[in-house]
C-alpha cells in the first residue's frame, strides 16, 4: 500500500476514501490531456531534427558533426534560461509562461525549414532550446501545485509519457512528411519543420484560454474536492517546513549538494532521451531502410516504453521507494546502448535493444522528479527544480556532440553511443550513492519559507 504522511492523512482523513480518488481523478482528467499534448508538440519539435537531417545532411552538404552540435545546442539555449522562465513562471503563473514558450517555441520551429547554412542550423537550435526552456520544469512545478508526494511519481509517469508518445506519433509523422519531397515546391525536411511547428502556436492559444492556475481558484471542484486538493497539499507544505534546514531562498539551494548530484544524474537522462531520439532514424538508414519504414520501427519502441513508465511509476508509488527504481531502469537502458553494436546488421536484435533502452530512460524519468520534489519546498522548489533541469540539460548537448564528434573521427556511431550508455550507468550509482534510502521523508527538505 501506499505510504501517506501523516500530516496529508490527517488534511484528508474527514473524507471517504471514495471521496479523495473522485477528486484526484477529476483534477487528472482536467489538467493531464492538455500538458500531455504540449509535451507531445514540444518533443515532437525538439527531435524532429533527427528526421529532417536525413534529408538535409545532403541538400546543404553538412557533416554528421555540424549536424551533432548543432543539435546539441539547443540544449545551451534550454539551459541558459530554464531558471529565470520557472522563477518567473512562480510570478506571473503557468498560463502566461506555458502559452509564451508554446507560441515561440512553435514559430522557431517553423523557421528551421528556411536554415541553409552551418551557422543558421547553430543558432536556429539555440533559439529553439532558448525558446522552449522552462517548458518540462514549468510543468513539473505546475504538478507540485495539485498533487502531494505520495501521487507524484504516477501523475509525472503520466505528463512524461507525452515524451514517448511523441515517438509513436512523431516518428511515423516524420518519415511520412519526409516522403512528401516536392509538394509546395519544398524539400520534405522543410514540410516537416513547417507541419510540426503549426501545432504549437495553435496549442499556445488553447493553453491561454483553458488552463487553471491552482486548485483555490477553481470552480470546477466543488468545496468538498477542493478542501482534499487544497488540504494534503498545505499539510505536506508545513511538514516539509518543519523538517526542512533553516535556510528557504534560491541562494540557499545553490549551495545544497543533493541538488547538483541529482542534476548529475539527470544529465544522463536527458542525454539517453536525447541519444535514442536522435540517432534512432540513422541507425535504421544505415541498413538500408526507407524513410516511411524507419518511421515506423522508430516508433515502436516507445509504445512499450509508455507501458513501463506507466508500470513503473504506479509501483514506485505504491511502495514510496525512488533510488532502486530509478538506478534499475538506468542500469538497463545503459547495458542495451553499449550493445547496440552487437545489432549493427540486425533489424530485429537492433529494436529489442532500443525497445529496452527506451524503457529504462523513460521509467527513470517518471521516478526522478519525485525525488528533488521531495525535498524543495515553497520559493525553493521553482529554482531548484529549474536549476536541476538546466543542468540536466547539459546531457542534451554532450549526447549529439559526442556521438556526431566520434563517428565523424572514427566512422563508428557506436563507439560514440557505448560512451552514452557507460554515462547511464553511472547516473544509477551517483542517485544511489548521493540520495538516502527515503527521499520522500522531511529530513532534508529545503524549505522555501
Amino acid at each position: 500500500m501506499t505510504t501517506v504522511p501523516s500530516g496529508i492523512g490527517e488534511a484528508i482523513s474527514a473524507y471517504s476514501k471514495r471521496q479523495v480518488e473522485s477528486a484526484y481523478r477529476k483534477v487528472t482528467f482536467k489538467i493531464l490531456p492538455l500538458i500531455i499534448i504540449a509535451y507531445i508538440v514540444a518533443y515532437i519539435d525538439r527531435v524532429n531534427v533527427g528526421f529532417a537531417k536525413l534529408q538535409f545532411l545532403h541538400d546543404l552538404q553538412f557533416s554528421e558533426a555540424i549536424y551533432g552540435l548543432g543539435a546539441g545546442l539547443f540544449f545551451i539555449g534550454y539551459m541558459l534560461f530554464e531558471v529565470p522562465s520557472n522563477l518567473l513562471l512562480e510570478r506571473v503563473g503557468a498560463r502566461v509562461t506555458l502559452t509564451r514558450i508554446m507560441i515561440i517555441w512553435g514559430l522557431i520551429s517553423i523557421g528551421m525549414a528556411f536554415i541553409s547554412t552551418p551557422t543558421q542550423f547553430y543558432v536556429m537550435r539555440f533559439l529553439l532550446g532558448a525558446a522552449e526552456a522552462g517548458f518540462f520544469p514549468g510543468v513539473i512545478l505546475y504538478l507540485s501545485y495539485w498533487f502531494p508526494a505520495p501521487r507524484r511519481a504516477r501523475i509525472v509517469a503520466l505528463f512524461a509519457m507525452g515524451g514517448a508518445l511523441a515517438g509513436i506519433i512523431g516518428s511515423p509523422l516524420s518519415g511520412w512528411l519526409l516522403s512528401l519531397d516536392g509538394t509546395h515546391g519544398l524539400h520534405g525536411w522543410q514540410i516537416l519543420f513547417i507541419y510540426e511547428g503549426l501545432p504549437a502556436v495553435l496549442l499556445g492559444v488553447f493553453t491561454y484560454c483553458y488552463l487553471d492556475e491552482k486548485p483555490e481558484q477553481v470552480k470546477w471542484l466543488d468545496r468538498s474536492e477542493k478542501a482534499i486538493v487544497v488540504g494534503a497539499l498545505s499539510a505536506e507544505s508545513q511538514g516539509t517546513a518543519t523538517g526542512a534546514r533553516s535556510h528557504g531562498k534560491f541562494r540557499h539551494v545553490l549551495r545544497d549538494p543533493k541538488v547538483y548530484a541529482a542534476a548529475i544524474a539527470y544529465i544522463a537522462v536527458i542525454a539517453g532521451t536525447s541519444t535514442l531520439g536522435l540517432w534512432a532514424p540513422t541507425l535504421f538508414k544505415r541498413m538500408g531502410t526507407d524513410a516511411s519504414m524507419i518511421g515506423i520501427l522508430t516508433g515502436a519502441p516507445y509504445i512499450i516504453a509508455v507501458i513501463s513508465m506507466y508500470l513503473v511509476g504506479r509501483n514506485s508509488d505504491r511502495t514510496q521507494e525512488r533510488r532502486w527504481h530509478y538506478a534499475c531502469s538506468m542500469f538497463a537502458a545503459g547495458v542495451s546502448v553499449i550493445m547496440l553494436g552487437l545489432g549493427a546488421e540486425n533489424i530485429w536484435i537492433t529494436m529489442a535493444l532500443l525497445t529496452v533502452a527506451s524503457c529504462g530512460v523513460w521509467s527513470s524519468l517518471a521516478v526522478f522528479w519525485t525525488i528533488p520534489l521531495a525535498y524543495l519546498n515553497g520559493s525553493a522548489k521553482a529554482g531548484g527544480i529549474a536549476l536541476i533541469s538546466s543542468i540536466g540539460a547539459l546531457g542534451g548537448f554532450i549526447s549529439p556532440t559526442i556521438v556526431g564528434w566520434v563517428t565523424t573521427r572514427t566512422g563508428s556511431l557506436y563507439l560514440g553511443l557505448a560512451a552514452i550508455g557507460m554515462l547511464l550507468i553511472l547516473s544509477a550509482v551517483i542517485l544511489l550513492l548521493s540520495v538516502g534510502p527515503n527521499p520522500q521523508g522531511n529530513s532534508h527538505a529545503v524549505s522555501g519559507r
